[in-house]
């Protein structure tokens, strides 16, 4: 068996929507520099590189970004899907938007990224103070809960995950982190850290496939400093 890492990014190697720890990119870098290590993230190939780094990114044998829905190996693309939301379904989104009971908007609630997008009632463009507030709302309401759950039901062909603290993440239906499976055989012992794995979460549909083949361990961290524990000890 060959022991592969495959690691979340923000919540999981990073603070949400920030730079990864100093301390612990050092340790990471080296990890990787030993180990067979790939990343999945909702987010797009910059924004991951913002977080990470470009030596982490290239040291990765893979990046699967917008969920697999952007492959990259080193500055090499080898798949992007081009899928987009239909219009409809946007409209849909925008008028959650316009409805919802918190109060603050900020702009960029529909990001469109390779083969997905993302959806922010507080929008993308909200502070690191503005995102807690939200957090705080959701955490009290389960609005994105509720949010991508009518989505579903609204255009059964299309999926809908809560990911990240203030977004959902939306692609067709099968095209979410679990896709990245395929690359990976029977003779693979995977090892798959995430942070949203509650069945609502991004993070669920991988762990889902890993535990049902029975092909690896999940790790359902708080957050890097979890994930930099485990490590040490494994």
């Amino acid at each position: 068996m060959v022991d592969k890492f495959i690691f979340d990014v923000d919540g999981t190697l990073t603070l949400s929507r920030r730079k990864i720890d100093d301390d612990f990119a050092v340790f990471f870098s080296n990890f990787c520099a030993n180990n067979k290590v790939y990343l999945v993230t909702g987010s797009d190939r910059d924004k991951t590189i913002e977080q990470v780094g470009e030596e982490i990114y290239s040291l990765a044998k893979k990046v699967y970004n917008c969920s697999g829905s952007d492959v990259w190996l080193g500055n090499e693309n080898l798949y992007t899907s081009d899928w987009a939301i239909p219009e409809v379904a946007e409209q849909w989104l925008r008028a959650e938007c316009r409805c919802s009971d918190f109060p603050l908007r900020t702009g960029l609630h529909i990001e469109k990224r390779p083969g997905m997008v993302n959806f922010s009632v507080v929008g993308r463009n909200a502070t690191i103070g503005e995102r807690k507030l939200y957090v705080e709302f959701d955490t009290d309401t389960k609005e994105r809960t509720r949010i991508a759950r009518e989505f579903q039901l609204m255009f059964p062909t299309i999926q809908a995950v809560v990911g990240g603290e203030t977004g959902i993440d939306i692609f067709p239906r099968g095209k979410d982190k679990s896709q990245i499976i395929k690359d990976f055989d029977k003779n693979d012992n995977l090892h798959f850290f995430g942070d949203r794995m509650d069945k609502a979460g991004n993070d669920y549909p991988l762990k889902k496939v890993i535990l049902d083949k029975k092909q690896g361990t999940c790790y359902n961290v708080e957050d890097y400093r979890e994930t930099w524990k485990i490590l040490k000890q494994l």
